[in-house]
């Protein structure tokens, strides 16, 4: 392999190299044992927590002691909210004497609820039995189980793949299996659920409103003839409960101190679940931090803690601002970058995390030499013993920014594990339907791959599968979509289509692979993105695109389909036998994910792939359209707000990315993508007091 000619250096490209490094102060160093002096009345506890080894700072000390009354926490990233939700627990119980059973902790996901509960049982002074008294649960949880007490015995049907199978048993009934798809349609009605409304009260004024009513109607009413509900209608269950007044006073009265951690990742039915259960006696601690609000697309909305003293005029607001993660420099380019967001509560975090190294930037070419470039980088820390490959995180913006480095990864045979989408980029949906038509040029009786054409000929795929098995049982044919001409339930227009593919088949072969995926956009593929799912359309189409002009920058590489295709199969192949290493229990491993999912973690070394303009901030939000999922959330702004509301909510995600880090940050930023010239991120050059990212 030729040597590479990039390198990582201290600043981003264009960015003058005289330029001050953004870098966060020192935190001070006083904490409990010097700030809780031994006359105050509460000095035994902080010196209990001292012996276990919990030394507070002075703004947590301030939150554990916080007693009646609404609390806005803001916990900047990686400053140790986990520790200061468990000790104000203690505090509750040991110093004002009140009943463990008393406190409900509501957080987001059942590690997290499972991490509190850890924490609260290993505080000083808190026994196994007091500890198990804390109601600590995630919202779905403590809804289900007060739905229970209710009298509810709806089996909870969890599973996605079972939900998803249901979906398309109805799509097929409706006979419209090739025009929406089930995903979408599934979380197009939890988006509705989560905003507080039923099912019943869908819009159905035009045609297609209508047609996604009756559909989705029809899978809540396959859930209750079998007395079974989803996760979201837990949610809207358990608000519909707190309706009632004797019931609400009854839970008000029993949880007369709540807390609430991630607050900003509250949505619509959550936020009401909140505020009904603290109306009667307001002692409501809530923790989180607007600068990590990320997800709009599940309704997730950061006015909950821009507006929470609105809402509460006398709540306490107190900022948890020393890091305990980060190096300085990691910190203070964080920190830097997120300024820029205008609408966000205002933060000045210091760092006390362990020494590290500034951070790192790099732009090679495009994301090929960029995946290549980082793959080698990562080896060579390896074998310097300067980390594990646990110790490393790779995050990227989506799942076909990703592409690149899972192609490298793989062919290097470096262990990794692959977080969200466990599949190759060449066998993810969008992409394989023209990966198997290629595939069909090689092998026009490759039957694994010719129903994949079945779906873009507006056939439905069982139907037209069964068909095509029958009559080649009777007589095969070299192309055995030609069957497909004389099936009586096409109507004459797509028998002609049938033709026109099988021509298109045939000539694939003779095109470069990138010249091959073009013509089947340019010829059907874009349209039939285009004509199917509206929900698709609206909510996904730049995701679908960004996809296949990555399967164009993919393909560009290869001279014939066959070597497109080899490369692709093999790909599969080792990443099949990388799965089965993980199941075997391998630990030492790269993670490799979207920073979305990285939110909540943190990592010794840090690459963020992909900083770069149309890839973070992402292309859907450089365009004049409004994400949808932005409308959802905020359906009272206008166009300009709504635009700059996604703008901030990408800067809080390259926000994320960067404070992940605790010793090193690795970031690149391709000169290319997709073919195109592109800028390093506005984000960075806004970082350094570059404000223009084309300067």
């Amino acid at each position: 392999m030729q040597q590479s000619t990039i390198s990582y250096h201290s600043h981003p490209a264009i960015v003058p190299l005289n330029t001050p490094i953004p870098q966060a102060a020192d935190a001070p160093a006083a904490t409990s044992a010097q700030l809780v002096t031994p006359h105050m009345e509460d000095a035994f506890y902080f010196r209990a927590l001292e012996q276990a080894g919990i030394f507070l700072n002075g703004p947590q000390i301030d939150a554990v002691r916080h007693g009646e009354g609404p609390l806005l926490a803001l916990a900047g990233a990686g400053c140790g909210k986990t520790t200061v939700l468990a000790a104000r627990t203690g505090y509750l119980i040991q110093v004002l004497g009140i009943s463990a059973s008393q406190i409900l902790l509501v957080t987001f996901t059942s590690k997290a609820a499972a991490e509190i509960k850890e924490r609260i049982a290993r505080l000083p002074g808190i026994s196994a039995r007091i500890a198990q008294a804390v109601q600590a649960r995630t919202f779905h949880s403590f809804g289900l189980a007060l739905l229970r007490q209710s009298g509810q015995h709806e089996q909870i049907l969890g599973d996605f793949s079972t939900r998803h199978t249901i979906m398309k048993i109805i799509l097929r009934r409706h006979k419209v299996s090739e025009a929406y798809q089930p995903e979408t349609l599934l979380a197009a009605l939890s988006a509705w659920k989560m905003n507080g409304h039923w099912p019943e009260d869908l819009p159905d004024q035009t045609e297609d409103e209508s047609k996604i009513k009756s559909i989705l109607l029809n899978y809540e009413e396959w859930k209750q003839g079998r007395n079974q509900w989803d996760f979201d209608d837990i949610l809207l269950h358990t608000t519909q409960l707190l309706n009632d007044p004797q019931t609400c006073a009854r839970l008000q009265s029993r949880f007369s101190y709540m807390m609430v951690d991630e607050f900003q990742d509250t949505n619509t039915v959550q936020y009401e679940m909140v505020r009904k259960l603290a109306e009667g006696h307001r002692n409501l601690m809530v923790v989180g931090d607007d600068d990590q609000t990320i997800y709009s697309f599940n309704g997730a909305q950061q006015e909950s803690i821009l507006q929470f003293d609105t809402l509460y005029p006398d709540a306490k607001v107190i900022a948890l601002p020393i890091n305990y993660r980060s190096d300085n420099r990691i910190l203070g380019l964080g920190t830097a970058l997120i300024a820029y967001n205008q609408h966000r509560r205002v933060k000045h975090l210091v760092a006390a995390g362990v020494q590290g190294t500034a951070p790192q930037y790099a732009s090679p070419t495009n994301v090929e030499e960029e995946a290549a470039f980082v793959a080698t980088h990562l080896e060579q820390h390896i074998e310097l013993g300067e980390a594990t490959y646990a110790d490393i995180a790779i995050l990227h913006r989506t799942a076909g920014s990703s592409r690149a480095m899972l192609e490298q990864l793989l062919l290097r045979g470096i262990p990794f594990v692959q977080y969200g989408n466990n599949s190759v980029f060449y066998d993810q949906t969008v992409v394989k339907t023209l990966m198997d038509h290629l595939r069909l040029s090689l092998n026009p009786r490759c039957k694994e791959a010719y129903q994949s054409a079945l779906g873009p000929l507006y056939i439905a795929r069982e139907d037209g599968m069964a068909y095509l098995t029958s009559q080649e049982n009777q007589q095969p044919k070299k192309y055995p979509l030609i069957h497909l001409t004389r099936w009586d339930r096409l109507q004459p227009y797509q028998q002609v289509a049938v033709k026109e593919r099988i021509k298109l088949i045939k000539k694939l072969i003779t095109l470069k692979p990138v010249y091959a995926v073009q013509e089947m956009r340019r010829l059907f593929y874009d349209k039939y993105m285009d004509a199917g799912d509206p929900l698709l359309h609206t909510q996904y189409k730049e995701t679908l695109t960004d996809s296949l002009d990555e399967l164009e920058s993919a393909a560009a590489r290869f001279d014939t389909v066959d070597q497109f295709i080899a490369h692709a199969d093999e790909l599969t192949s080792r990443h099949k036998q990388m799965e089965a290493l993980r199941d075997g229990g391998a630990e030492n491993a790269v993670q490799l994910m979207t920073i979305h999912r990285a939110k909540g973690m943190e990592f010794r070394h840090v690459y963020w792939i992909g900083a770069s303009e149309g890839i973070l901030p992402h292309s859907s939000v450089l365009k004049d359209k409004v994400p949808e999922e932005m409308k959802v959330t905020h359906p009272e702004a206008g166009a300009a707000k709504l635009s700059e509301a996604a703008l901030e909510e990408e800067r809080r995600l390259a926000y994320v990315a960067v404070t992940r880090a605790k010793e090193r940050l690795f970031i690149t930023s391709p000169l290319h993508y997709h073919g195109k010239p592109t800028a390093p991120s506005r984000f960075l050059l806004e970082a350094f007091g570059v404000k223009d990212p084309k300067a």
